[in-house]
């Protein structure tokens, strides 16, 4: 019978355990020093001044956008080629997606195309660096501030990731990142909201929790929130998780390394290359058929591949190309994104995958290629 490897599966450790179970036998199951201890640990591993923890990297998007007071109509740049939340939260707050083209080596936004999207209705760019790889920050920042725009980073995908030494994170005005199950480190759902601006983490925090005002008066709601809250259960998780990152981040570079030695010789693949200048918090492990592949012999081989017991995923599909777009943005030609999107998968990808399941993906992944070139 064929091994069957996952796509992704988080790392549990009975530290992990053992941090979460001691929460249990306290009175804070939600709103308690865990919940602190995080948001602190947080800022102080990305270099920013304030964290604010949420139970998801969309919810904290969604806090950021409103925190910022950006109004029904105004216009964000985006990358088209990213997870729905991107799209999701721009239309719940009545805001215009304006889709930037990618470059096909990073999966980032090219500055060029974000130069070239900026209208009179600007209020922003949103950046992603897309599967943990460092996006071209040096460029939109000068952008950003030559055209008086915020600038929000997307970092869901990225804790750990570096430029020349800095974690991401600190590049954008604002910055979020997320602790899904398939992260670096997971709070099993959470995500968090980083930033030096003490109004904007402070609104944050209000909006987080109903729109309550942080104080010792009686409540106090100062406008209508939501129910964001991460609970100290999910906080201790993260602690201890986020304890251990630096030999997580270790491991994970090492697997990727492992997959490019193996796969570096198929002409068929267009594998991700780390930069001196940058380190790659890895996220996920990205592959690329070579141009001449269409979407549908990708879509066969990602068929192949999991019907071989191989979990492979392709993402993202283009958020422009949505139906739930459709009515909302002006036709838009992106053909970086829409080449890249047709020809991108993703292999399984987790900090214990061993030496032998690479070569064992490898295997199957070229018996696969066999089957469609």
């Amino acid at each position: 019978m064929h091994e069957s490897i996952p796509l992704a599966r988080p790392e549990i450790t009975e530290e992990d355990i053992a941090a979460v179970t001691a929460v249990l036998r306290t009175p804070f199951l939600s709103g308690g020093p865990q919940v602190n201890a995080f948001e602190d640990a947080i800022a102080k591993y990305v270099g920013a001044h304030h964290a604010v923890a949420v139970n998801s990297g969309t919810s904290a998007l969604h806090l950021v956008l409103r925190s910022f007071g950006l109004k029904g109509g105004d216009e964000v740049i985006v990358p088209s080629f990213a997870f729905a939340a991107v799209g999701n939260v721009l239309l719940q707050e009545n805001l215009v997606p304006v889709f930037a083209d990618i470059e096909a080596e990073t999966f980032n936004l090219d500055p060029g195309s974000v130069m070239r999207a900026v209208g009179p209705r600007t209020k922003a760019i949103l950046f992603v660096h897309t599967f943990g790889i460092p996006a071209r920050v040096n460029e939109l920042r000068t952008l950003s501030k030559k055209r008086g725009l915020l600038l929000i980073e997307d970092a869901s995908e990225a804790l750990g990731s570096s430029i020349q030494s800095k974690r991401v994170g600190g590049f954008g005005d604002v910055a979020i990142f997320a602790f899904y199950p398939n992260k670096m480190v997971t709070t099993g759902e959470g995500g968090v909201v980083v930033t030096s601006d003490a109004q904007v983490a402070d609104r944050c925090r209000r909006l987080r929790n109903q729109g309550r005002a942080i104080s010792n008066q009686w409540y106090q709601q100062m406008e209508p929130g939501f129910s964001y809250r991460l609970s100290d259960l999910n906080c201790a998780l993260g602690l201890s998780q986020l304890a251990r990152i630096d030999e997580t981040l270790t491991r994970r570079r090492t697997v990727a390394r492992l997959y490019c030695e193996r796969l570096s010789h198929l002409p068929e693949l267009q594998l991700v290359r780390e930069k001196l200048d940058e380190e790659i918090g890895w996220f996920t492990y990205p592959v690329t058929l070579a141009e001449r592949f269409s979407q549908e012999e990708r879509d066969r081989l990602w068929a192949e591949m999991n019907a071989a017991g191989v979990g492979c995923a392709r993402y993202f599909a283009p958020l422009h190309r949505q139906p739930v777009m459709k009515a909302r943005i002006k036709d838009q030609s992106l053909p970086i994104t829409e080449s890249v999107a047709d020809r991108v998968f993703q292999l399984p990808f987790f900090t214990q995958l061993t030496e032998g399941q690479i070569d064992l993906v490898g295997n199957r992944l070229e018996a696969a290629l066999g089957k469609i070139a």
